[in-house]
């Protein structure tokens, strides 16, 4: 198993995405093809990048997505966007790798903390942030379309 950083589209590539974000969330299903922009400017920014988890048979076989948060408090914070891994590889450790991995990220990028949402109904997921030693806020999570 290894852990890389997205550098180059591929439609073989964002098709693998795609069906382990539907994994994550039902609605991405209805959501249709990510488009190749998104992966070009992921690709070319400076402040976001997908961590791949690849198998000794060189398939995609959990993502992470990760991004710079700036602000006057907390200087400079990891967000967590995605984060899944294929139903086929639960609990033997991939995910444990790309948590690893992604702390490295933020640190190689100066950040101080790993923030990141986990919804209702995802105990599973919820256990494995806790067994990390990720604290848990009483928080309501908005959202506004614009």
């Amino acid at each position: 198993m290894r852990i890389e950083i997205l550098k180059e589209y591929s439609p073989k590539t964002a098709n693998r995405i795609r069906e382990l974000l539907i994994q994550l969330s039902r609605s991405g299903k209805d959501r249709g093809e990510i488009p190749e922009q998104w992966f070009q400017d992921l690709i070319n920014s400076d402040s976001h990048d997908m961590l791949l988890a690849i198998d000794e048979k060189d398939q995609i076989v959990g993502i992470a997505t990760l991004s710079i948060i700036m602000g006057p408090i907390v200087r400079k914070v990891a967000y967590l966007e995605d984060f899944v891994t294929d139903q086929s590889v639960r609990g033997q450790g991939v995910g444990s790798q790309l948590w690893e991995a992604m702390l490295d990220w933020a640190k190689s990028k100066g950040c101080t903390e790993l923030n990141f949402t986990s919804g209702h109904g995802r105990e599973a997921a919820q256990a494995f942030y806790k067994n990390k030693g990720a604290e848990v806020y009483d928080t309501n999570f908005f959202r506004k379309s614009i």
